[in-house]
């Protein structure tokens, strides 16, 4: 469940961060859409479903946050050709779990988004 301190409805991705309580919270997932935005300077940003998401005719991937984590989910094809590399991580179906106080797995998802990008230009696959 997502832990907010405001409960009305986020208008953009900025007044989403805001919501979470502590600032911990907060860096982490501003870090996260650092690098979305590094990694994908094409794509528009918007929340969908709620949570910060990233697209081009297509969602490519998206962030989410919640009390001990933040989830950033890939489409479960992006997810399968990282598997090797994602031993360490709880993962779903196209997400991986990221704990706060833990390193960013910065250079992974700059792959991963990079993979997906190809994935959706090149391949046509859309989101789930």
């Amino acid at each position: 469940m997502i832990k907010r301190v405001d409960l009305s409805k986020p208008g953009n991705v900025e007044e989403y961060i805001a919501g979470f309580d502590s600032p911990e919270q907060q860096d982490f997932l501003r870090r996260l859409r650092d690098l979305s935005r590094a990694n994908a300077p094409t794509a528009g940003e918007g929340l969908k479903w709620g949570n910060p998401a990233y697209f081009l005719d297509s969602i490519l991937f998206a962030f989410a946050g919640y009390q001990r984590h933040a989830n950033f989910v890939f489409t479960p094809s992006t997810k399968e050709a990282f598997a090797d590399r994602l031993t360490d991580f709880d993962t779903g179906k196209g997400s991986i779990k990221l704990p706060y106080g833990r390193e960013i797995p910065e250079d992974l998802l700059a792959e991963m988004i990079a993979y997906r990008i190809r994935e959706f230009e090149v391949d046509g696959v859309k989101w789930m």
